[in-house]
């Protein structure tokens, strides 16, 4: 049975159940993996020799792998067949996953996990596009649902999972821990899944030269926004040499693509409003998903002093609203107009982060559950909806391909919001702390008696003849760094805060999907 003859009516059995839910779970480990390192690093880099700066290159090296490989699934998954494409995906990024445990040096564990990313990235678009496919009506508003949780939570619980398996195991568990679950999912998706048909014709046609300038494009793209804000952008040669190439490439790439009768990747979805509206929606939510999932916890590390447990508690609140809230976005999604619950969810994810941007440096658990809660309700509000907006109003040929453009979209939003807050965070702290260090001076009353507090606070505890005075001053820049770092922080919440207010009106300019459960009748 092809893809495009699926049909809209079909009952939903315990099978086509099983093998959905093999997938979501693919989908997740494929989207943990992006963050499960980043509360190790520290480890991982003592483990492999590495420097802070090149230990970094673990997490970036998968993230540009997935992103050029995620607008691939839709050529992929019709040559391959979704069950093929997913079970070479999942054996893939196990068999990745494992030698990424046993790597002894930062260069093979850039390569392996490169790869781990490559052949893993394939997992997260199919699934949306298997949900279309394999469900009709409410049932797919449920699977929407169950999809848009899985790609909220798993960055969410990353850091959290990565940090207590590292705490009691090491962080080798953080790749093996994705071998039995790999070989699960493959097994059961590869047994139970009955979509399409493969057609390898396709590969006769397949256009190397795109995919060169897809590789190029994405993938230097991803590396200026990853990078850019730590070596000042342009100034850099090797970030500026970057962005050349990217667009360069880009520019090549969407010629190639217009141009070319069997594209690579086929770009005509966007001529779709809905899809067009909708991508950017999702270039949104990734903006506020990965940037409060980074900037958070930064919070909480520099300024809290919180180890990688104790910034997981503090972030679970937002991964709890989320799983409460799961099943009551669902039911609205099936009886209210979804642009109503997209411009609802845009709304409360703006106020939270306003809310979340009055950080103080005792800002805790207690001032942040709330907004975080908030946050996380907000987040399901717009995920649920406007995948079912963007895609809704798509023929179902036309799915396979949307969901790899849909989800690459989702996941640059989420590198620029980093790039956008790193620039933001470097820039207004240096503002903030000239500001704040303008006035410690010697003409400031209250700062002249809180540097006096600090040296006889000093000089009772300084030994080996340190002079207090020095160490006092030495603390008190500390303080002025601290405190900057905190406004830069807000700063960057309420730039989020903005992009939200800002697309708002965007929700006007979509059409409501035909059929049950808002889901268009084909």
């Amino acid at each position: 049975m092809s893809a495009s003859a699926a049909p809209a009516t079909a009952p939903v059995g315990a099978r086509t159940t099983l093998a959905f839910f093999a997938m979501v779970l693919g989908m997740f480990m494929a989207v943990l993996d992006i963050q499960i390192v980043s509360a190790s690093i520290a480890d991982i880099q003592a483990g492999l020799g590495a420097s802070a700066d090149e230990a970094s290159w673990v997490q970036t090296s998968y993230l540009i792998a997935e992103i050029v490989m995620i607008p691939l699934s839709g050529f992929l998954s019709r040559m391959l067949s979704t069950r093929g494409l997913f079970v070479i995906s999942a054996i893939g990024f196990t068999i990745f996953s494992f030698a990424c445990s046993l790597a002894t040096s930062l260069s093979m564990m850039i390569a392996f996990r490169a790869a781990q990313g490559f052949l893993g990235g394939a997992m997260i678009p199919t699934v949306f596009a298997a949900s279309f496919l394999l469900f009709p009506g409410a049932a797919r508003v449920r699977a929407t649902v169950i999809i848009g949780l899985t790609a909220t939570l798993a960055p969410t619980l990353g850091p959290t999972l990565g940090g207590m398996l590292t705490a009691a195991f090491s962080w080798h568990a953080l790749f093996l821990i994705n071998v039995p679950v790999g070989i699960f999912i493959a097994v059961t998706v590869w047994l139970t899944l009955d979509l399409d048909r493969p057609d390898l014709t396709l590969f006769s046609r397949f256009d190397w030269f795109g995919l060169g300038l897809l590789a190029l494009f994405l993938g230097s793209l991803d590396y200026v926004l990853e990078e850019g804000a730590r070596w000042q952008w342009l100034q850099d040669d090797t970030v500026a040499t970057f962005a050349a190439i990217a667009a360069v490439s880009g520019a090549l790439f969407f010629w190639r693509s217009l141009t070319n009768p069997h594209p690579v990747v086929d770009l005509r979805a966007f001529t779709d409003r809905n899809f067009a509206i909708g991508s950017m929606f999702g270039f949104i939510l990734g903006v506020a998903l990965y940037g409060s999932v980074y900037l958070v916890p930064l919070f909480l590390g520099s300024v809290r002093g919180y180890d990688a447990l104790q910034i997981g508690q503090t972030m679970f609140v937002t991964g709890a609203v989320m799983f409460v809230a799961s099943p009551v976005v669902g039911m609205l999604s099936r009886r209210v107009d979804a642009r109503w619950l997209v411009a609802l969810g845009l709304a409360i994810t703006g106020i939270a982060m306003l809310l979340t941007a009055r950080l103080t440096n005792q800002s805790a658990l207690p001032q942040l559950w709330f907004p975080l809660g908030l946050r996380g309700l907000g987040i399901m509000l717009v995920m649920v909806p406007v995948t079912t907006l963007a895609m809704g109003t798509l023929p179902p040929p036309a799915i396979k391909n949307a969901a790899g453009l849909f989800n690459l979209m989702r996941n640059f939003g989420g590198a620029f919001g980093l790039a956008l807050i790193n620039t933001m965070v470097i820039d207004r702290g240096a503002a903030h702390r000239l500001h704040l260090a303008e006035g410690m001076t010697t003409g400031r009353n209250e700062a002249v008696a809180m540097l006096a507090h600090m040296q006889d606070g000093m000089a009772t505890h300084v030994l080996n003849g340190v002079d207090p005075d020095l160490v006092a001053l030495r603390r008190l820049a500390m303080m002025v760094t601290r405190e900057g770092n905190v406004l830069a922080y807000n700063d960057a919440l309420l730039m989020m805060a903005a992009f939200f207010a800002a697309a708002l009106p965007l929700v006007l300019l979509m059409r409501a999907p035909r059929g049950p459960g808002g889901a268009p009748a084909h």
